[in-house]
């Protein structure tokens, strides 16, 4: 467990801009995790946990220790309450599209939708990933994350995570105090698909039709090729996905806006309020495509922010910036970022 000074970050995250960590420490067993806690705070030294690095953005230097989590492991039992299913335990340095693969091969399903996510598994849970009509709060029995207060190991069930779209508990109260650990998934044995989202049921519809039976197989793939036709391989071009939230307004606001745009899209949620896609608005304000220098917007998906090559943290924060206050203006709608920004007292949004 080496400390290294003034380390390179840079091939870290999928963004792939440059930055350097004070500090670098990999994480590769649970036991060293309160050891490397306890040395950085013997040092008053700030910690950033990073995973896969997919959902940050890094702004040159990060201070203090940066914890490179990499713990590794897969395993399963059967569930007491569920003969037709399976509870799985992942550590949280696993990736996340290789375990929906795992699932899948091992005849576990319900993370199909979730194909191709980029990242970490311990992330997952902290902004409730979700796609095409499936959230991990829909499958998370629990998980165990390290409390750097109390400075021992906890457990939380669903309900405690709080999640909610795109956010949970680790966003809230538990920002900043919580390493995720592992995470414990309640999967089907038996074929289970959800196509209930318009654009994956058109595509498996086109390729199937709609009187055959859809496989977990098909949703997977499926899935993987509405993304891959979207959104950029971060290994050739710089992103980190979904920049933006997609905004939930009221009612009456959204009624507001579709008396001035009447093809605006929504989506229902749980209450009277609705989902905009902020993809939406931000190619509606003229966004879509754009590039400044060496970082822009990418031509088929105005979600996703990219660097395509040569950019810095700083160049995408400012292209942001600017495209969270046109839409604004435009539209009055305040966008919310997706993407963590280290360090946040430097980029806050």
């Amino acid at each position: 467990m080496a400390w290294q000074a003034d380390a390179d970050l840079t091939a870290l995250t999928t963004f792939g801009v440059p930055a350097r960590a004070q500090w670098l420490c990999t994480i590769d067993q649970e036991d060293q995790l309160p050891v490397a806690l306890q040395q950085a705070d013997s040092k008053d030294l700030p910690v950033t946990v990073l995973g896969g690095g997919s959902n940050m953005l890094l702004l040159d230097h990060v201070p203090g220790l940066v914890l490179h989590m990499q713990l590794k492991g897969i395993r399963h039992h059967a569930d007491p309450d569920n003969q037709d299913a399976v509870l799985v335990t992942v550590a949280a340095g696993e990736n996340w599209h290789q375990l929906v693969e795992t699932c899948l091969h091992k005849g576990w399903h319900g993370l199909e939708n979730l194909a191709l996510i980029p990242g970490s598994v311990g992330a997952a849970p902290v902004q409730n990933i979700g796609a095409y009509g499936v959230e991990l709060a829909d499958v998370l029995v629990s998980l165990r994350y390290f409390d750097t207060q109390s400075v021992q190991v906890c457990t939380l069930d669903r309900d405690g995570c709080q999640f909610a779209y795109r956010d949970s508990i680790f966003k809230q109260s538990l920002r900043n105090q919580a390493v995720i650990l592992s995470v414990t998934l309640r999967l089907s044995r038996e074929p289970q698909t959800v196509v209930t989202y318009p654009a994956l049921l058109q595509h498996l519809s086109q390729r199937s039709g709609v009187s055959t039976a859809i496989s977990p197989w098909q949703v997977f793939e499926a899935v993987c090729d509405i993304r891959r036709s979207k959104l950029p391989d971060p290994a050739v071009i710089g992103n980190a996905g979904s920049f933006f939230r997609n905004p939930i307004i009221s009612a009456d606001a959204y009624v507001d806006l579709q008396s001035q745009w009447p093809d605006i899209p929504a989506f229902a949620t749980a209450t009277t309020d609705v989902k905009v896609p902020a993809a939406w608005l931000i190619d509606r304000a003229g966004w879509k495509g754009v590039r400044h220098g060496a970082v822009g917007v990418h031509d088929k998906q105005a979600l996703v922010l990219v660097n395509h090559g040569g950019g810095t943290g700083q160049q995408i924060l400012a292209l942001a910036r600017e495209i969270m206050a046109s839409v604004e203006q435009i539209f009055g709608v305040r966008l919310q970022p997706e993407v963590c920004v280290l360090p946040a007292s430097a980029g806050d949004l």
